[in-house]
């Protein structure tokens, strides 16, 4: 009945689609590229605050917050447009399928063993019925796209409930990834964020993650291109010298995690904090004006107060430009979930009170250097009198101007602090 009375709508307008996406930049190129393939098939792809004939949440489980999240907006969705056909994907979807399938409203959960074959998936279920007439349906207005190059991961980092829900290591073929990328610089996109659970450990058709970049470089008129993640192991002498070339934004994220070797140990992370600072040293003598981000887990089973002070006092000599801090969350199927000594909540909660602070002072301190500069920023978004960008290093810049800078790349003044970033004024 609902396949007959959605073919009738479709013959008249098309089938809208709304996408939402929770987690990391992985997860927002596989919405990306799924809203691509939608819109190809005639679906026209909405807001999420707009009522949608179907709704599709693509989930994180890597805390037990992302789960709340996930199951939070899963509630609203089917609250505010109970027609929507809700179809729930992702990790969380992967983890706990009959969980989420539990959820009032949920028609169809998808693991991420099926995400690639979603659209096909949708079609026989009767959720859309591609239309040649609409296919010119557009996505949302947007300046920089997440493309995949990898997926899963080989290693055993006892909190990471990621390999359990993604799998083994993967690599797309590097001409699928570069094919990706000249359509989105067709479409007019400026700037490509390179993602995978592991981007640094790319292998395929005999190219490494150094072997693709170049490929890209070479084959593509991206004009910016970003790396979402490395891990320490992958910052090589040969790696670090592509980024002479400009088109590489000097932005590298780089987990940490723990900054006590001991517990660094227990995470069965395979580095120490000298390594790690070795890494970030080599990057800052080769590389002017590089921004390094991490991310930092506080309260990891057995930490005692001495083993986080070493974190805090790494975090605070690191001068990282921004911090990611995350309460340690027990997954289950993980070794850590069953070590001993599990650290109280309020303790937690205390420790990632005293890391977000540091968090701040980081930021605004990095972004204070570059008060008085004249920066190369991509500006995105207009809202409140204001458009926002990103500089290549990672700084958010605000800019109060009646020119149209959407989708523009301008050099301009940094001023003062504001809000999370630097507040410019353009000449344009």
């Amino acid at each position: 009945m609902w396949s007959q009375v959605l073919l009738k709508i479709t013959l008249n307008s098309p089938v809208t689609v709304a996408l939402e996406t929770l987690g990391c930049k992985l997860n927002q190129a596989e919405t990306e590229r799924l809203s691509t393939e939608l819109a190809d098939m005639g679906c026209l792809i909405v807001n999420p605050d707009q009522n949608a004939d179907v709704y599709i949440l693509n989930t994180c489980t890597v805390t037990h917050i992302a789960d709340r999240k996930s199951r939070h907006f899963i509630r609203l969705a089917h609250r505010l447009n109970p027609q929507a056909r809700i179809v729930v994907m992702g990790c969380y979807a992967e983890r706990a399928a009959a969980e989420v399938a539990a959820i009032e409203g949920v028609d169809l959960v998808i693991g991420n063993a099926q995400k690639n074959q979603l659209a096909k998936l949708l079609i026989e279920a009767g959720y859309i019925v591609p239309s040649k007439m609409f296919c010119e349906a557009s996505l949302p207005d947007r300046t920089r796209a997440f493309i995949k190059a990898q997926d899963g991961c080989n290693n055993s980092c006892s909190y990471c409930i990621v390999p359990l829900v993604r799998g083994a290591e993967k690599s797309l073929p590097p001409e699928q990834v570069i094919a990706e990328i000249r359509r989105r610089t067709d479409s007019g996109f400026q700037e490509v964020v390179l993602t995978g659970t592991e981007i640094g450990r790319y292998r395929s058709e005999g190219l490494d993650i150094q072997g693709l970049l170049d490929r890209i470089l070479r084959e593509t008129a991206l004009t910016r291109l970003r790396l979402s993640s490395l891990q320490p192991e992958e910052i090589t002498s040969e790696l670090v010298d592509m980024w002479q070339d400009p088109r590489l934004c000097r932005h590298f994220h780089l987990s940490l995690q723990s900054g006590s070797d001991s517990v660094l140990k227990r995470m069965n992370r395979h580095y120490t904090v000298n390594d790690y600072g070795e890494k970030i040293a080599r990057l800052r003598r080769n590389l002017t004006d590089v921004a390094v981000t991490t991310d930092l887990i506080v309260g990891f089973p057995g930490e005692t107060e001495a083993e986080f002070e070493e974190s805090l006092a790494l975090c605070r000599s690191l001068q990282f430009s921004r911090l990611h801090i995350f309460p340690f969350s027990a997954r289950k199927g993980t070794r850590a979930a069953s070590l001993p000594a599990q650290i109280s909540s309020q303790v937690k909660k205390e420790r990632s009170r005293k890391m977000l602070k540091l968090a701040a002072e980081s930021l605004q301190a990095f972004n204070q250097l570059f008060v008085g500069r004249t920066l190369e920023v991509l500006f995105e978004h207009y809202s409140n009198d204001c458009w926002t960008g990103l500089t290549g290093n990672y700084i958010k810049v605000y800019c109060r101007t009646d020119a149209d800078l959407s989708n523009r790349l301008v050099q301009v003044k940094m001023v003062q602090a504001y809000r999370d970033g630097l507040l410019a004024e353009a000449s344009v």
